[in-house]
């Protein structure tokens, strides 16, 4: 089955497919910059899922996915790789920091629950597919029954009138004249002459007495819902509600897609999506590892790591809508290792990751790429932005340069952020151009070299001030 990626005007559809490698890194080139070797291990990762959908079940179900640790200080685009990769693959993606979990027995979140939090977001996307399906049929039938409420239909004749040969006079008119009215109704809802009209519609109630249920292993692991129940054991009251007709009408749609969505099936889907398909971004890898102390704040370091090590290679999970294996879900682990390593966590774990990538910091030509070349670069974000005061912004090369010399400079001289500290030093440098924009209706701004130094000189230049703003 060919997977289509979402198409842009300027851009053909591409089956998923279809695309090689190589494809698969010129995609990711478009959102991040530099870091060629997580993108070739994270393309090559994918490019396998797709080859391992071609093979007999058999083989199939004895290819693992080849797991990825991604090495690097924060800010050089490790998630944003991971992101991108699942969009492009039109897969559940789910980003978790390791460093939320802890040991069975301790308080706070067990890692099955990643696992939960990947079919609902698997559920909601499948959903979503389904509504763009059956959207055209939904509002058809919510016109159809807000014109009943306009116009209601007209009751037909008696069958033991008709039977003793009666037939009302004018019936066969009063049906076409019926029909005609309601065709201009439909015309004039459809232009938008009827929004302010108000009806009565009946309203489904969703006030049912809040509580909630706590246990030491959290909500997520009742296996019965009992909100989605109440409704089923008291039945769904309804209630009569005034409201105006562009709202009832968006309403109506919403219960008929509710209505003509089967729900069991998006389940279905969804779980396959997430058993063939799941993406799960483990960030923050680095901060469970490290061996134990025997006390304080590190005791449970390497039981969140025996815990995550089940789920990472192949086991069976307990969700609120089935069983969900985890055999063929790609984990890609991201960590700066600044005092631990990778060798430091348990070799088991380490086993389950077969891929390791460094990501470089960096350099100021990256800093000047990015605030360009990438699709939504910051340069094309804070330009449209201030366009819509009606501002014209214009940047010169001279003043990118110096705001990736900044960039470089502050990252070097304190915490090394990476691509985050661009966002900082550009909120400083339009400070007061995105205060006054509203003032400066029509007006063409050049930002220019000078313009930005005289906005940093101050802060760059105390030290300690620089630290806290920048």
């Amino acid at each position: 089955m060919a997977i289509y990626l979402p198409g842009t005007v300027d851009e053909e559809q591409i089956a998923l497919d279809e695309l090689t490698p190589r494809e698969i890194v010129a995609e990711l080139d478009k959102h991040v910059v530099g870091q060629k070797d997580a993108k070739r291990a994270v393309a090559i990762a994918l490019r396998n899922r797709m080859r391992r959908q071609k093979l007999p079940p058999e083989l199939a179900e004895e290819v693992i996915p080849k797991n990825i640790i991604m090495i690097g200080p924060t800010g050089v685009g490790k998630t944003e790789i991971a992101r991108r990769l699942a969009k492009l693959a039109n897969s559940p993606f789910l980003k978790v920091e390791a460093s939320k979990f802890t040991e069975v027995g301790y308080v706070g979140r067990d890692v099955e629950s990643m696992i939960r939090d990947l079919v609902e977001i698997a559920i909601e996307m499948v959903r979503e597919e389904k509504l763009e399906d059956v959207s055209d049929k939904a509002e058809l039938n919510a016109e159809e029954r807000l014109l009943d409420i306009l116009l209601p239909p007209v009751v037909p004749p008696r069958p033991d009138t008709a039977q003793a040969g009666f037939v009302l006079e004018g019936t066969t008119s009063s049906g076409d004249s019926q029909s005609r009215t309601r065709e201009k109704l439909r015309q004039q809802l459809r232009e938008g002459k009827l929004d302010e009209r108000m009806v009565e519609i009946d309203v489904r109630e969703r006030n049912f007495p809040s509580f909630e249920i706590i246990s030491n292993q959290g909500a997520e692991e009742m296996d019965v819902n009992i909100k989605d129940m109440l409704p089923n054991i008291f039945g769904q009251r309804t209630k009569k509600r005034k409201m105006k007709v562009n709202e009832a009408l968006e309403y109506l749609i919403q219960e008929e897609e509710q209505r003509l969505i089967d729900m069991d099936q998006v389940t279905r889907t969804a779980i396959d999506r997430v058993e063939d398909s799941g993406i799960i971004f483990l960030d923050e890898i680095d901060k469970i590892a490290g061996r134990e102390s025997g006390h304080g704040p590190d005791v449970s370091r390497e039981g969140v790591q025996r815990d995550i090590l089940p789920i990472v290679e192949g086991t069976t999970v307990n969700t609120r809508y089935g069983m969900v294996r985890t055999d063929h879900i790609l984990f890609v682990a991201a960590g700066a290792f600044h005092v631990s390593k990778p060798s430091d966590l348990i070799p088991e774990l380490q086993g389950r990751f077969p891929i390791r990538v460094e990501l470089k910091s960096l350099t100021m030509e990256d800093f000047i790429r990015i605030l360009t070349e990438p699709k939504s670069s910051l340069v094309k974000q804070y330009t449209a932005l201030l366009e819509t005061e009606g501002v014209k912004l214009e940047f010169t090369k001279d003043s990118l340069d110096e705001i990736a010399r900044f960039a470089f400079r502050v990252n070097e001289g304190t915490e090394n952020i990476g691509a985050r500290r661009l966002h900082t030093i550009m909120e400083r440098v339009l400070d007061d151009i995105s205060f006054d924009a509203p003032d400066k209706k029509g007006e063409h701004i050049k930002i220019d070299a000078d313009y930005v130094r005289h906005m940093l000189a101050d802060i760059v230049k105390d030290q300690d001030l620089s630290r806290y703003i920048l």
